[in-house]
């Protein structure tokens, strides 16, 4: 935690706005290592007890389940069953960072139902009362209306928030012929009402004394990431389309001794676009994790999981971690060719990368 017990702007440091072109950036953002970093999945789509511990990754498994909290039933024998972590669909994620040796924690989306992150954190033993900063990928709901929850659980004062002003958009699925509905949308009064601190920015920020990276909009340079073609949003009470939702952005954390570690949300900017930007805004090319949705899922999608993993694999990271909206065929994939680094996922599992030690010391 922060020595400071409260909240202020002191942790949003703004970085100068980027231009959005392919051509090479020459003044990197300086974002400062960091001796560790834990990245613990709170809201995912998938909850599996079984999953062994792998790598870097630990999960809170069958052994936990039995330090677990209990809840009342009629149906077992003892009246008692464990109450463990439960899925859904959405993504949350606590970001936990370590430097100079102070540790600072970062909620990162809040997942899809009111009350789902609130009750994950109590199952997981975590405190929305350490939580510094949050920040929202975007503004679809399933990323979003677990600050309900968390609201009522923290009451917040001044809690800062890092989101991009495209998230409170009011838009909808379209697909001709086959379905149309209106998204829920994020209520920016609702949100400076519970006490959030909002920062609207589409350029890069950097959090806690230039320790943790969010990139803003997403530079798109490949061809074949091109976005949802049937998203659309409301402008001038008209809809139009959408397929870009350039209020995406993702969160970067450079490891001591590993590189970037890239955190997404749904990845709507394509995840390939996602970490070669990271790259460019901080000129560290070595990447230590990708982490989060790739939104590879569904028809529309599947037929740019080749080109995907092809590019990531170009990019040799360390673990590549696929969630939320990723899909089954995109992790078999990623598993098939990059079977050194895919690691499942699952609500509860914790990513920790610590400062490698350097050859021949006694570190």
């Amino acid at each position: 935690m922060c020595d400071d017990p409260g909240h202020d702007h002191a942790a949003v440091a703004n970085v100068a706005p980027r231009s959005h072109s392919a051509v090479e950036i020459t003044d990197p953002i300086s974002l400062a290592p960091v001796e560790a970093l834990t990245l613990t999945t709170l809201v995912d789509n998938l909850s599996d007890l079984l999953l062994p511990d792998q790598g870097p990754v630990t999960r809170a498994g069958l052994l936990r389940a039995g330090t677990a909290p209990r809840l009342a039933t009629s149906v077992l024998e003892g009246g008692e069953a464990f109450d463990v972590p439960l899925a859904e669909h959405g993504f949350a994620m606590l970001v936990t960072v370590t430097r100079a040796g102070k540790q600072h924690t970062i909620l990162f989306d809040a997942g899809m139902t009111p009350d789902g992150l609130r009750d994950n954190m109590r199952r997981l033993g975590v405190s929305p009362g350490d939580v510094e900063v949050v920040v929202l990928s975007h503004g679809h709901s399933d990323h979003v209306t677990g600050l309900d929850g968390f609201i009522r659980a923290v009451r917040p004062a001044n809690l800062p928030m890092v989101v991009h002003p495209g998230a409170w958009a009011k838009r909808r699925i379209a697909i001709p012929g086959i379905l149309e509905f209106e998204l829920p949308t994020p209520s920016r009064r609702a949100l400076v009402d519970a006490g959030f601190d909002l920062v609207e920015r589409a350029q890069p920020s950097l959090l806690f004394d230039d320790s943790v990276l969010i990139t803003g909009e997403v530079d798109r340079t490949t061809s074949f990431e091109r976005g949802m073609p049937f998203h659309e949003a409301l402008t001038d009470e008209a809809w139009g389309p959408d397929p870009l939702i350039l209020d995406d952005q993702a969160l970067v954390v450079n490891v001591d001794g590993h590189g970037l570690v890239v955190l997404t949300g749904c990845g709507h900017a394509g995840i390939v676009n996602i970490v070669r930007y990271a790259r460019r805004l901080t000129g560290v090319s070595t990447v230590a994790a990708v982490v989060g949705g790739f939104h590879l899922s569904g028809p529309t999608f599947e037929p740019l999981i080749g080109p995907t993993v092809e590019a990531l694999a170009q990019l040799s990271p360390e673990v590549v971690i696929p969630a939320h909206c990723s899909g089954w065929r995109a992790a078999h994939a990623l598993a098939t060719h990059l079977p050194g680094a895919f690691i499942p996922n699952s609500v509860g599992s914790r990513l920790e990368l610590f400062t490698a030690a350097v050859p021949g010391s006694d570190a």
